[in-house]
């Protein structure tokens, strides 16, 4: 069950010295923004650095008129190790902090970009927002539907721009390759299917360990019930266990469910099942490692294949959608999208690049000169929905029928109970 007393407004001024600001004033900073001069240093704030965050540092630190002021980590290796990265690039020295809060008092950080575990990301979003952050967010959005619900009621609230971490939506070459399926090139498109390969190995079996010198693990913990510390958790480990992580569905197919949804033209699905299991290993994963998911849309349909421990995937490739239209498919894997035709004849090929740069220039953009987001927090928790609902399905083992009216899991009372989480006292989130 949520606690009314949440970590609320009130207590994050108090706790952070934004007191003197009052609560009006926050409300307020939100309303009233608007594009700022093309030429204004954007200074950000990175929080969780120990893997996919130092892509954030890197991808920043390329970009014109940005400034790294913060790097936030629990983990005091990592924060050393970021803070000199961005010493060799830059000639401000950013500012080390392990608790995020922090970067949210100073009125001179414009937005926060989160990296962290996915427990993370939807509560620190939320708070960054009503002290007046713009949030870069990464994939997937939140950890449970309802924090979803959340992020988007915050961003409205506040008038922040908020962005997830899903950067096909921003590479040319995709965008070129959707905007042609979208056109019409196979005619009318009825499925997609997506799918993930990789080839990982055991978990193992965690055993009760001290807390390690340079790992502030209750910080680490935040908005997650309390749990003892093991060795086999802390830093990429999570991702398997339901009480942080969302399994690979949450991890890597929300990229390619994004894709689907995008080419698709669908929103919301009306129906969802999944079957599967942990097979390839006897340890503490609990989140399946091989499982298919499927998605009804109504006139249109999607799936998503997972395989965490084989790395042989479809196309000869390990990650992508193939989307079936009338009048042929098309495939995106890799760094190529190809339009075939009935006949499996290649009628044409759109290639590019990847990378994260121009999806958080994207999200400068966005700050500076009030452009469109790529994927807007709105969008972004549409498609991890998906991956929720998958989730819930397994978890259940229940076909998921979904409400288009409610927006809420229709007549399983069971499955609603996964559609939130508790939380520890004082970290619940509230809009």
């Amino acid at each position: 069950m949520i606690m009314n007393s949440s970590f609320n407004r009130r207590q994050f001024i108090k706790q952070t010295g934004l007191a003197g600001v009052g609560l009006a004033a926050l409300g307020k900073l939100g309303s009233l923004r608007g594009a700022e001069s093309p030429n204004k240093k954007i200074r950000v704030g990175i929080m969780g650095v120990n893997g996919r965050g130092m892509s954030h540092v890197a991808s920043y630190l390329s970009l014109p008129n940005c400034e790294v002021a913060y790097i936030c980590d629990v983990d005091s290796r990592a924060l050393d190790k970021a803070v000199a990265a961005v010493v060799k690039k830059q000639v401000t020295k950013p500012k080390g902090v392990t608790d995020f809060r922090r970067m949210l008092e100073d009125r001179e950080v414009d937005a926060i970009s989160i990296a962290t575990p996915n427990h993370w990301h939807a509560p620190a979003t939320i708070l960054a927002c009503a002290a007046g952050k713009h949030v870069y967010v990464e994939k997937p959005c939140c950890h449970n539907p309802h924090e979803g619900e959340l992020m988007v009621e915050a961003a409205r609230k506040h008038g922040r721009v908020v962005q997830m971490g899903n950067q096909r939506r921003s590479w040319p070459w995709v965008i070129e390759a959707i905007n042609r399926l979208k056109s019409g090139e196979i005619g009318k498109v009825f499925f997609a299917r997506t799918w993930y390969n990789n080839a990982r190995g055991s978990i193992g079996v965690g055993k009760p360990a001290p807390i390690p010198a340079w790992l502030d693990y209750s910080l680490w913990q935040g908005p997650a019930p309390i749990k003892p510390f093991v060795d086999n958790l802390v830093h990429y480990k999570w991702h398997w266990r339901w009480h942080w992580g969302n399994g690979e569905l949450g991890n890597n197919g929300i990229h390619f469910l994004d894709l689907a949804r995008w080419g698709l033209g669908a929103e919301y699905p009306t129906r969802v099942t999944c079957g599967g299991g942990r097979y390839h290993y006897h340890d503490d994963q609990e989140t399946p490692d091989t499982y298919v998911t499927t998605f009804d849309f109504g006139e249109k349909g999607a799936t998503w294949d997972g395989h965490s421990c084989d790395p042989h995937g479809f196309e000869e490739k390990q990650t992508g959608v193939i989307f079936y239209g009338e009048k042929g498919s098309l495939v995106i894997a890799g760094d190529k999208g190809k339009f075939i035709d009935p006949k499996n004849e290649v009628l044409s090929e759109v290639n590019g690049k990847g990378g994260d740069t121009v999806h958080f220039a994207n999200f400068l953009d966005a700050i500076r000169e009030d452009k469109p987001l790529n994927s807007e927090i709105a969008e972004g928790v549409k498609s991890t929905l998906l991956c929720h609902l998958g989730n819930i399905a397994w978890r259940t083992g229940r076909t998921i029928n979904f409400d288009l009216q409610t927006r809420k899991i229709a007549g399983d009372k069971l499955a609603m109970k996964l559609w939130s989480r508790e939380y520890r006292h004082g970290w619940e989130p509230k809009v």
